[in-house]
């Protein structure tokens, strides 16, 4: 593998940190403009039910982007760790 490559893996690491924690930073907006969609096609729902749905994709929102932010994390120390130990 070459040093350019593996600069662009980094470059890749780099863009799965940051959709990473976009997620898990606006997991609370994103989860409820997602419950907002659902209930204004659905018509209307119970508060219950509502609040259920909401949560539900907020925690789907958190566990996507802790498992993005987590690979991205790991891939990005491996490319660091053979950009320092590359040797031309």
């Amino acid at each position: 593998m070459t040093s350019e490559k593996l600069k662009n893996f980094a470059i890749i690491n780099v863009l799965l940190i940051l959709s990473g924690v976009i997620m898990l930073f606006f997991s609370v907006r994103f989860g409820t403009w997602l419950a907002d969609s659902w209930l204004s096609s659905r018509g209307g729902a119970d508060t219950g039910y509502y609040h259920i749905i909401v949560k539900g994709y907020i925690n789907s929102f958190l566990a996507a982007g802790g498992i993005i932010l987590g690979f991205g994390l790991v891939f990005f120390t491996l490319a660091y760790y053979k950009l320092l130990n590359f040797k031309d």
